[in-house]
């Protein structure tokens, strides 16, 4: 349902959070390795994510990726709305152009169930939320956990 490029900036944001409640800030080298993603295709998501103030750099000695207290409930929405946009809420299941509730495809009702629960999810859990749920041992994200 997400591209690459988002699950890579969601795993790459939920990192830089828990590296942050540990007072650290983590570059671009450690991120890449931690959401087992290559470095250049890291670093061009972050800069996006930067660009689009999803959070924040500095450059230089103690320098790395955080978050500020203005981007403190980023939710996956504004996450997928800026790496992607908002046509995975829209678009049709089954890939048609002309898909709607008077035109519906074979899976519309089926598919606009599963699309509308998907956005009411992202629109309320938030990258501190998900954090939080790795720090507190409720979930697990492979190496994201250590």
């Amino acid at each position: 349902m997400l591209s690459k490029s988002t699950e890579y900036a969601i795993r790459a944001l939920v990192f830089v959070q828990l590296k942050n409640w540990e007072q650290k800030r983590p570059g671009v080298g450690e991120i890449a390795k931690e959401i087992e993603a290559p470095e250049a295709y890291t670093a061009k998501i972050l800069q996006t994510l930067t660009k689009n103030k999803l959070m924040d750099s500095m450059k230089g000695r103690g320098g790395g990726f955080f978050f500020n207290d203005n981007q403190s409930n980023l939710t996956l929405y504004d996450v997928i709305h800026v790496v992607e946009g908002d046509a995975c809420f829209h678009k049709c299941g089954f890939g048609l152009k002309q898909c709607n509730n008077d035109n519906p495809c074979p899976l519309h009702e089926q598919y606009k169930i599963v699309r509308d629960g998907f956005f009411e999810i992202v629109k309320t859990e938030t990258i501190q939320s998900l954090s939080e749920k790795i720090k507190q041992g409720e979930a697990v994200l492979n190496r994201l956990k250590k």
